[in-house]
């Protein structure tokens, strides 16, 4: 306690010249601005509708924010909320995207240690031995231990525009971890979409397959007894394996896309196969599109897409910048100081901590400027508002790419229903042809040929209908994605999390 209570005894006596100095200096701090522009949120002029008239269920109302939050709940659709929750707590993007969040916390926390004082302790124990040609011949002990301080006086604001840099590359980082987390929930639904409409088309093949199978056999059995010839035999059995021949091309999309599910879950490529071949309990396959989906204006793009965000963060941290390199411009003013004791020997080395007279100790202002550079410090002004200028430019960019990703969903999703609903009659019309054109050959009306072309026919029209439908929620998963939706879905990662605890702890 009595060699704590000397020491900053001594600190106290050593800063004391300086106080009214440091003082004065605080004074000049709190009332002089950093030196470099002040950041101002750039003005976008969006306009207050969208380009096409909405159509197709989309309403131009207000998004309500909790329902973009988690929209593939709207699909109604279990397995597909499963995935996306699994996906968000594991996968391996979103992890390394929050590890760049803490990074970016600890640079911020660098940068804001500049604003406070430094001090140190060192000791040490030193042998010196002269030689008898040059001195005494004799060994020498020196104990020494001592306390410095330091501290820099931000006057021109470098320090504060390093830190108003650090806490724009953070907010920046935690932008991009929302716009990996939009990536992520429509990656997961656009796969799985395509995986269920590949089930899809894989049943129109198997049932027309069945079909042109039995058709077949027909043939073989006509040609037997004399009723058909050899050609159509073989043109029916060209039909069968033509419709055969999709099987392959089908179940490798198939198989990638549930191989690309399972990576994003942050899981080995085939562990989910099992879980995704089987098909879904209800009837549709497909998930279900939502009868209304309010869509907002484009306005409301810039305050909900996070790469926007994160551009327009990144524009903040690089206008500080500029001041920080402005700083450089300035002379910089600084406190130091030290207390120590020195000693001879071990014994008074010790005696001296309680001693005034073993204390040495130095403190006081010092400036440091950078008077000559070779003109280094304004050029390097100069880089830093050049890439200022190339940060601008990619958020006018992005909020440019936002608005056209989004018209061309909306575009998309509504005429892919269209086509939708027109595929359905062709569908319906081509299985009624194909059902007449075998009546009529068992008739004798029509000649076999037509049984193909129509069989061919009903085939076709079934296929781009399956694909057709599928591409409707596709596009409607892109459309959400557009908006800007599932960026805030972490409360998914700690549901998930908490029900992985509960099902081990039973």
């Amino acid at each position: 306690m009595k060699f704590t209570c000397s020491i900053f005894g001594k600190l106290i006596s050593a800063f004391r010249i300086t106080a009214i100095f440091l003082f004065m200096l605080c004074l000049l701090l709190n009332g002089c601005a950093p030196v470099g522009p002040n950041y101002a949120a750039p003005k976008t002029a969006v306009s207050q509708q969208w380009q096409e008239p909405l159509k197709g269920g989309l309403i131009g109302s207000e998004i309500d924010p909790n329902a973009l939050a988690a929209w593939w709940t709207t699909f109604n659709d279990a397995e597909l909320s499963s995935l996306i929750q699994r996906a968000v707590a594991g996968n391996l993007d979103v992890k390394q995207a929050q590890a760049r969040v803490r990074e970016e916390r600890a640079r911020r926390g660098i940068a804001e240690s500049a604003m406070f004082p430094t001090l140190n302790y060192s000791g040490s124990e030193t042998w010196a031995h002269s030689s008898e040609n040059s001195g005494t011949g004799k060994t020498n002990n020196l104990y020494s231990s001592g306390f410095d301080s330091s501290w820099e006086i931000d006057i021109f604001g470098g320090i504060r525009r390093s830190i108003e840099a650090a806490q724009g590359d953070l907010e920046a980082g935690q932008e991009n971890l929302h716009d990996v987390l939009v990536t992520l929930v429509s990656e997961v639904a656009l796969n799985y979409v395509e995986i269920r409409t590949l089930q899809n088309r894989l049943d129109v093949v198997n049932k027309n397959l069945a079909t042109q199978q039995e058709t077949y056999q027909l043939t073989l059995w006509g040609q037997e007894s004399g009723l058909t010839d050899a050609l159509s035999a073989e043109q029916a059995k060209y039909n069968l394996e033509s419709t055969r021949s999709e099987i392959p091309s089908l179940h490798t999309s198939l198989e990638k896309a549930m191989n690309r599910i399972a990576v994003l879950l942050g899981d080995q490529p085939g562990n989910i196969h099992k879980e995704l071949s089987a098909k879904p309990t209800v009837t549709e396959p497909l998930p279900c599109v939502p009868h209304k989906i309010a869509v907002g204006i484009p306005a409301d793009i810039l305050r909900r897409r996070p790469d926007i965000r994160q551009a327009e963060r990144e524009l903040a941290a690089q206008t500080a910048r500029i001041g920080v390199a402005t700083a450089e411009l300035y002379p910089s003013f600084s406190l130091t100081g030290s207390i120590g004791v020195e000693a001879m020997s071990a014994h008074t080395f010790t005696h001296n901590l309680g001693s005034r007279d073993g204390y040495s100790w130095s403190g006081g202002p010092g400036v440091n400027w950078a008077l000559f550079q070779g003109g280094a410090i304004r050029q390097n002004i100069k880089v830093q508002t050049a890439i200022q200028e190339q940060a601008l430019a990619i958020y006018e960019t992005t909020v440019l790419i936002a608005l056209e990703e989004v018209e061309n969903a909306l575009v998309a999703y509504a005429d892919e229903q269209e086509r939708a609903d027109t595929l359905q009659q062709a569908a319906q019309a081509a299985q009624a042809a194909a059902t007449f054109a075998e009546y009529d050959f068992r008739a004798g009306l029509v000649d076999f040929s037509s049984v193909l072309d129509a069989q061919r026919s009903q085939l076709s029209f079934q296929n781009q209908l399956a694909q057709s439908n599928g591409t409707v929620i596709l596009n409607l998963v892109r459309l959400y994605k557009a908006l800007g939706g599932g960026w805030n879905s972490f409360a998914l990662a700690a549901q998930y999390n908490q029900t992985q605890k509960l099902n081990q702890e039973k």
